[in-house]
């Protein structure tokens, strides 16, 4: 048995969360995955603890969702069950909840946009455990706000992640483009820069690649840009292919599908140096605790042009 409904009161509307006490999250007996950064959480989690989660941490979230395509990643079983990533957003959901129609390779698709609490606690209910967002918005679908930079570890030491965290950020505030970190809630960071969304995909992905490779090349027995992973041995990957047309990134604030529930959290630059930072560090028992530190309120207020950085970075490349 999985409980009777509750509703929870989400800004103006209520929402109602069926089968509340179904287990998403099972208790790790074997006490977290060793080696990997776990601050060993072994508590299970049920649909109600997701979507209390997700009303509780929305009024620092939904900034870096409203107006952006999701792709939605459910799992109506748990993490023991089967995962669907959902693009198209079906009939039955409530007519209040926004949709963006975006082109795509022979059609359209009607994705999930997340505008407010009541979305998010909707998305909780259909175990919707990640939402991965567009890196543009639906008044300029085809121009980013967003370029992300994956900081992917060959292995589970975070060494190597916060090296490479440290020497990005610094590169790019000598292009004039202040970043902001992310843990992923799964094995590395996420280095995250705001634009003003006026260059194309294309361009804010070559940007991204040629950035990667400068530093790549500079430190090649440690980095490699090489998307092939048996080309990479042991070295740390710095991945930009999510600055693309219709690629995603997980959220900031999104739980993760690990054991424990890790959340992919915000972090501001000097938390690079806490011995205790890892990429699941939070889980949804005190991811809300972070997010009121406001780890980027440091961050401009507004993106920032890629003109200028492009022109430093051809200058530095030679």
């Amino acid at each position: 048995m999985s409980g009777d409904p509750h509703t929870v009161r989400a800004g103006r509307r209520t929402v109602e969360v069926r089968r509340p006490d179904k287990v998403l999250f099972p208790a790790d007996t074997a006490g977290g995955e060793e080696g990997k950064g776990d601050t060993g959480h072994t508590a299970q989690y049920t649909k109600a603890d997701l979507a209390e989660y997700y009303r509780s941490v929305a009024r620092y979230m939904l900034p870096h969702l409203r107006d952006r395509p999701l792709m939605l990643e459910r799992h109506p079983d748990g993490l023991d069950g089967p995962v669907f990533m959902q693009k198209n957003t079906p009939e039955s959901y409530p007519d209040w909840i926004t949709r963006a129609e975006v082109a795509k390779e022979g059609g359209t698709v009607t994705h999930t946009v997340c505008d407010d609490t009541a979305t998010l606690v909707y998305l909780a209910d259909q175990a919707c455990l990640t939402p991965h967002r567009w890196l543009s918005r639906t008044g300029h679908i085809e121009r980013p706000d967003r370029l992300v930079f994956d900081l992917d570890p060959a292995g589970d030491d975070f060494a190597p992640v916060r090296e490479a965290a440290r020497l990005l950020g610094g590169l790019l505030d000598e292009l004039g483009l202040p970043a902001a970190l992310m843990t992923t809630g799964s094995r590395g960071l996420h280095v995250i820069v705001h634009l003003d969304a006026r260059h194309d995909f294309d361009a804010v992905r070559a940007f991204a690649r040629d950035t990667a490779e400068l530093l790549a090349a500079a430190h090649p027995d440690r980095f490699t840009t090489a998307a092939r992973k048996k080309d990479r041995g042991d070295r740390l990957y710095l991945d930009v292919q999510r600055n693309g047309y219709a690629q995603t990134a997980v959220a900031p604030y999104a739980v993760r599908a690990r054991p424990g529930a890790p959340v992919a959290t915000p972090v501001s630059w000097d938390q690079l140096d806490d011995p205790g930072l890892a990429p699941r560090r939070w889980t949804v028992a005190d991811a809300a605790d972070q997010a009121r530190t406001r780890p980027w309120a440091g961050l401009p207020g507004r993106g920032r042009a890629l003109g200028p950085a492009r022109r430093r970075l051809d200058a530095r490349r030679g």
